[in-house]
């Protein structure tokens, strides 16, 4: 209880131990299939707060796990430290250097309509409810990726409690390493309690989604993929295929069914985008058609990811080429016929996405043309009954797999393995970063999903 006592006069937010009001509440997420045992949390306010609880955590060998929203937590940590992110949600923007400072908690639905008033765009997912800085900070697929790019690449500084409790302003000029560390290797390295990162011009864009009906799901697989060989960088699209619910508050031309929805953001005017679409729309007779002309602040509308927290389990690979067996695979495998629901989202990845960055960082694998992920609620089905699904299907993809997305990993409920981290690095990369580990964290303080371990001699 001294101990307890002695970090509550040290932090302005809230603490919390087992048992006590609004421990469980801040410990769970949005998902809700692993959920953090720490034996405290602090809920920081500041870049002070996460320095004195990393104080206090490192002072007592404790170990230090961070959280915004828990859209990707894939390890719940057993005692130790849990900070909370999810009351530093400021953001502050500069339309003249078009760029936004993004405070650790922070969702992107906050960031896009604050950019949106100034016309510019920032480089966010496709659901507004994730934290914006950890999606940052694990590469950042954005929406607008072919044409921009990762929105790692676009970040100008950050601020960064470091194992030491030091807090540090930090610039690709200041200090390369733990820059490149960060973007790309997330929290295992210190906690980034804010950025500065780039925004885009792009008040419109022209998007939004073709729902075909199970009868033509194959035809639009095929047909997507050969048509995403050749556009442009200004079209983003990707291809989800799912069962939906037969419940009130899903569309009623799609209930009951199984679905392919085809996802399109095109940044090239709402002209070329229905000509571009085209090919799509002549596949077969829509369930649904709601693209359009919209601002970019509607853009969330695309994807219409869920909202409500529930539990999952999901994995991803990332292809360097995507053909027929691939994409029967998944319609085999992850279709109507899988013994467990799936829900496969295919990206189309390339253009901005696979060029270097300006600022080296960490986010590799940049030759790979697809991504293919899978997820699968918990509750109706175990994990153990959905493990070997999605390994069946990544193992019948893995001819032309490069590697794996480190936000697109979550809900597994075990700690990465050596081989599941040789699938997020490349080796030179992997050596690196533990390396880099052992400078700024020896102790192993921060403990998070896929872990670094601190390896001197890499």
């Amino acid at each position: 209880m001294s101990d307890f006592s002695s970090l509550v006069s040290r932090v302005e937010g809230e603490v919390f131990l087992p048992g006590q009001e609004g421990f469980d509440e801040e410990r769970t997420g949005f998902q809700r299939a692993v959920v953090h045992r720490p034996d405290v949390i602090v809920g920081a306010v500041s870049a002070r707060d996460v320095a004195a609880a990393v104080r206090f955590a490192g002072a007592r060998g404790l170990p230090v796990a961070v959280q915004a929203t828990g859209h990707g937590l894939s390890v719940g940590m057993d005692g130790g430290v849990l900070i909370s992110t999810r009351r530093m949600s400021g953001v502050r923007i500069d339309p003249e250097a078009r760029t936004a400072w993004l405070e650790a908690g922070v969702r992107w639905e906050h960031v896009v309509p604050e950019a949106g008033r100034h016309g510019l765009a920032p480089l966010n997912g496709s659901a507004p409810h994730v934290g914006a800085v950890s999606y940052i900070l694990g590469g950042g697929l954005a929406l607008l990726g072919r044409t921009y790019g990762w929105a790692a690449d676009h970040v100008h500084r950050m601020e960064v409690v470091t194992a030491d409790a030091q807090i540090k302003q930090i610039t690709p000029d200041s200090d390369p390493d733990l820059f490149w560390a960060l973007l790309g290797g997330k929290d295992n390295f210190g906690i980034v309690t804010g950025l500065e990162t780039a925004l885009m011009p792009q008040p419109r864009i022209y998007g939004g989604g073709l729902y075909f009906d199970t009868p033509h799901v194959e035809d639009i697989l095929h047909t997507w993929h050969q048509w995403t060989t050749t556009t442009p960088h200004h079209m983003n699209s990707s291809v989800g295929l799912m069962p939906v619910p037969d419940l009130p508050f899903m569309p009623e031309p799609l209930r009951g069914r199984y679905v392919a929805h085809v996802r399109i953001a095109s940044t090239g005017g709402a002209i070329a985008g229905r000509r571009a679409v085209a090919p799509l729309r002549a596949v077969a007779p829509r369930l649904m058609d709601t693209l359009r002309d919209m601002p970019y602040t509607a853009s969330g509308s695309i994807f219409d990811d869920p909202v409500h927290p529930h539990g999952y389990t999901g994995d991803n690979a990332l292809l360097g080429s995507l053909g027929t067996p691939a994409l029967d695979a998944v319609r085999d495998l992850a279709g109507p016929a899988a013994p467990v629901m799936c829900v496969v989202d295919l990206r189309h990845l390339g253009g901005a996405l696979a060029r270097p960055p300006a600022v080296p960082n960490a986010v590799g694998h940049r030759e790979a043309a697809y991504i293919l992920r899978v997820l699968s609620p918990v509750g109706p089905w175990s994990a153990a009954d959905i493990a070997p699904v999605h390994e069946e299907l990544l193992a019948a993809v893995r001819p032309w797999t490069v590697g794996r997305n480190l936000n697109f990993v979550y809900g597994t409920g075990r700690p990465a393995t050596a081989e599941r981290l040789s699938t997020l690095y490349d080796a030179p990369a992997r050596r690196r970063m533990a390396r880099l580990k052992a400078v700024h964290d020896p102790a192993n303080t921060f403990r998070v999903n896929h872990n670094i371990q601190p390896d001197p001699a890499s």
